[in-house]
C-alpha cells in the first residue's frame, strides 16, 4: 500500500486520517496540535514535525489546512513539501482555498516532478467522522485515477471535475449555495415567527416539497433548537465566501447574493458569533426583526 503523509489534524483532518488508518494505510502525520498527533500515533501513525520530513517518506501527501496562505507555507515555505519533493510524489490538497492559489502551488511543484490535485471536501465534521464526505477533485485524470482508492477510504462521493483549480471552484460554488440556502431558511423562519405561525410547523410542511433540501434538513432543526454549536463555523464560511468573491471578480462573474450574505456574516462576527455554526445566520434576521425563532 502507498505510504501517506497527512498534514492538518483539525476538525476535519483528524477523522479523515483516522479513516485512512482504518482502511489499512500507513500514515505519517503532522500538526501544530501535538495532542491530535499523539492520538494518531496511538492508532499506529508515525509522527514527523516538518512537511519536508513527511514528504521525504511518503508516496502521497495530503493537506487539510485553513486557507490559502497556510497551504502556500506548508507546500512552498521553509522545510516545506517542495524541499522534500521527489519524483513520483503526488500531493493532494484537500483544503478549501482560492483556485488561483492551487494553480500557483501546482506550477511550483510540477517543476520538481510532483503531481498535484486540489480536492476540497463538503459535509462537515459528522461526515468526516463516518467517512461519507463529498470530494471534488481538480487535476490530471490519470493522477486522480491513481489516488482514487485513497480518497474513497475517506469519502462517500469522489468526483473528478476538471483541471487543477477546478476542485476549489466547485467547492466555492458549493459554499455559495449552502450560504444562500441558510440565509433563505433564516429569513423565512423569522417571517413565520413574526406572522404568528410556528416555524416548526412551517418546516414540516415544506420539507417534502420544492423548498426541501439537505441544507434545510441539516440546519432547520439546529435553528429551532437554538443549537449553534459549530459543525461549520461562521468564520470559516466567511473565508470561503471571500474566496468566492475574489474569484468572481477575477473571472467577471458578479455574485451579488454572495456579497450580501458575506456582509451578514461580518455583522455576526461584530456581535461575537463568528465561532458559532453558520446556522446562526438566523440571529442576523432575528436582530433585524426583534424576534426569536423557537419550536
Amino acid at each position: 500500500m502507498k505510504k501517506i503523509g497527512f498534514i492538518g489534524l483539525g476538525i476535519m483532518g483528524k477523522p479523515m486520517s483516522k479513516n485512512l488508518i482504518k482502511a489499512g494505510y500507513q500514515l505519517i502525520v503532522s500538526d501544530f496540535n501535538q495532542d491530535a498527533a499523539n492520538e494518531l500515533r496511538e492508532l499506529g501513525a508515525e509522527v514527523e514535525y516538518t512537511p519536508k520530513a513527511i514528504t521525504e517518506k511518503s508516496d502521497i501527501v495530503i493537506t487539510m489546512l485553513p486557507n490559502s496562505p497556510n497551504v502556500k507555507e506548508v507546500a512552498l515555505g521553509e522545510n516545506g513539501l517542495i524541499e522534500g519533493a521527489h519524483e513520483g510524489l503526488i500531493y493532494v490538497d484537500m483544503s478549501s482555498i482560492a483556485p488561483g492559489a492551487s494553480q500557483e502551488v501546482y506550477k511550483a511543484l510540477v517543476e520538481k516532478g510532483v503531481e498535484m490535485l486540489d480536492a476540497p471536501v463538503s459535509g462537515g465534521e459528522p461526515k468526516a467522522i463516518d467517512g461519507t464526505i463529498s470530494v471534488m477533485v481538480g487535476g490530471k485524470k490519470e493522477v486522480f485515477d491513481e489516488v482514487k482508492d485513497v480518497l474513497d477510504a475517506m469519502a462517500g462521493s469522489v468526483v473528478h471535475v476538471g483541471e487543477i483549480g477546478a476542485g476549489n471552484v466547485t467547492k466555492l460554488a458549493n459554499q455559495v449555495i449552502v450560504a444562500l440556502n441558510i440565509a433563505a431558511v433564516s429569513e423565512a423562519f423569522v417571517l413565520a415567527q413574526k406572522a404568528g405561525v410556528n416555524p416548526e410547523a412551517v418546516y414540516q410542511a415544506i420539507r417534502g416539497g420544492l423548498a426541501g433540501s439537505t441544507v434545510l434538513d441539516a440546519k432547520a432543526p439546529m435553528m429551532l433548537d437554538r443549537n449553534f454549536k459549530p459543525g461549520f463555523r461562521i468564520n470559516l464560511h466567511m473565508k470561503d465566501l471571500t474566496n468566492a468573491l475574489e474569484t468572481s471578480h477575477e473571472v467577471g462573474a458578479p455574485t451579488p447574493l454572495t456579497a450580501a450574505v458575506l456582509e451578514m456574516m461580518y455583522a455576526l462576527k461584530t456581535d461575537g458569533h463568528e465561532f458559532e455554526d453558520h446556522s446562526s445566520l438566523l440571529k442576523y434576521y432575528e436582530k433585524l426583526a426583534n424576534a426569536e425563532v423557537s419550536r
